[in-house]
């Protein structure tokens, strides 16, 4: 009978990556430094003269949406990700790896589908010139970065899972 396979859920490196994952983190950490700086900024400007900043609200969600798909990328290459071990180290090892397959397939089918739609709407903002209502900036400059973090994540989990599948290792 299978052994369970202890090393899957306890792995969080990053050896096997060719991209340092310090870029994500480096990106994350500058996203929250600038939602924190603006944030701030904002509650001083309204304490102060009763007024709020406009940007702040757009700049903020914008910052937080990058942020949290620079988070994700990383989350994947270092195998961080959400799930539920409980369950999949009291499994055996062959189970372990499918689950682990299933996981893969299910995670690319995802971030291909943000990629093509997400790549649409992009265009169909760019193509209609659409607007924000707050400060009048183009949209796409917003939603064109959810396709192209979305590439960084599909690369980040087709890495991850290149070196769990490799033959002879079980990364």
């Amino acid at each position: 009978m299978d052994q369970p396979d202890p090393t899957p859920a306890d792995d969080t490196g990053t050896d096997h990556t060719i991209v340092p994952v310090r870029i994500e983190e480096a990106l994350g950490a500058a996203a929250m430094a600038l939602i924190c700086l603006i944030s701030f900024a904002n509650v001083i400007a309204r304490y102060a003269t009763n007024v709020s900043f406009a940007f702040t609200e757009e700049y903020s969600v914008f910052l937080l949406v990058f942020m949290t798909f620079v988070g994700a990328s990383a989350a994947f290459a270092g195998n961080e990700h959400i799930r539920i071990t409980f369950f999949l180290n009291r499994m055996p090892a062959t189970l372990q790896r499918l689950c682990e397959l299933v996981t893969l397939l299910a995670t690319t089918l995802m971030f291909s589908l943000i990629i093509y739609f997400g790549g649409r709407v992009t265009y169909t903002e760019w193509y209609w010139e659409e607007t924000t209502p707050g400060l009048g900036n183009p949209t796409w400059i917003y939603t064109i970065w959810m396709p192209i973090l979305s590439v960084a994540i599909l690369l980040r989990v087709l890495g991850r899972g290149w070196a769990r599948f490799r033959k002879g290792r079980a990364a």
